[in-house]
């Protein structure tokens, strides 16, 4: 058997959907640039849209971020194949619709399928799903979701690190996002850290 590449240890596959908040992704993207990770992303045409509402950035802003971004539709990449090993996945943010294909086993498109991929060879998957509130269909996908394995973390801000901007409460979601991989970071004081 061959031992797994010491690369996909730091290794993590993307995905960004339309729904609100796509500032997490974007950030999420930099601080994985800044600690040294792989990261293999799909931006679907909904996170375009999102982010061109929600900020100043393009395509080509995320493309700068990422080591690899792939089409929507480019179900040839490598993310679509259990081979390619990874580190497992995450979806900032993750929308209703694809939380609904990927408690389905729907994979229409890339993003879907590297998620199905990644559960299938039981590797994390953190969906941050961004939506509120939430009605009994919504609950029921996540609990879907949890149970084929999937880790669900909405972007839920804590108050107790005392945050000064909108970033420090982004960046305290993306920290628990990390802390799903065992990624070190410094995003935020945690509870019982002094200051």
């Amino acid at each position: 058997m061959t031992p797994p590449s010491p690369s996909s240890k730091k290794r993590l596959v993307i995905g960004i959907t339309g729904a609100s908040g796509v500032i997490y992704g974007l950030e999420t993207l930099k601080v994985l640039k800044h600690l040294g990770y792989e990261t293999h992303v799909v931006l679907t045409r909904a996170a375009e849209t999102t982010l061109r509402i929600e900020t100043p950035h393009t395509r080509k802003t995320i493309s700068d971020l990422a080591t690899v971004l792939y089409d929507e539709t480019d179900i040839a990449a490598p993310i679509a194949s259990g081979s390619f090993q990874t580190a497992g996945m995450i979806v900032i943010p993750c929308s209703i619709k694809t939380l609904s294909a990927i408690s389905h086993s729907f994979n229409a498109n890339l993003l879907v399928r590297a998620a199905d991929v990644t559960l299938k060879e039981r590797r994390p998957l953190v969906l941050v799903v961004r939506e509120t509130p939430l009605h009994q269909g919504h609950l029921s996908l996540m609990v879907t979701a949890a149970q084929l394995g999937a880790t669900i973390l909405p972007p839920v801000p804590a108050f107790y690190h005392q945050p000064q901007t909108i970033l420090d409460l982004i960046h305290q979601s993306i920290g628990k996002v990390l802390d799903c991989f065992d990624i070190e970071h410094n995003l935020f004081r945690r509870w019982g850290e002094s200051e």
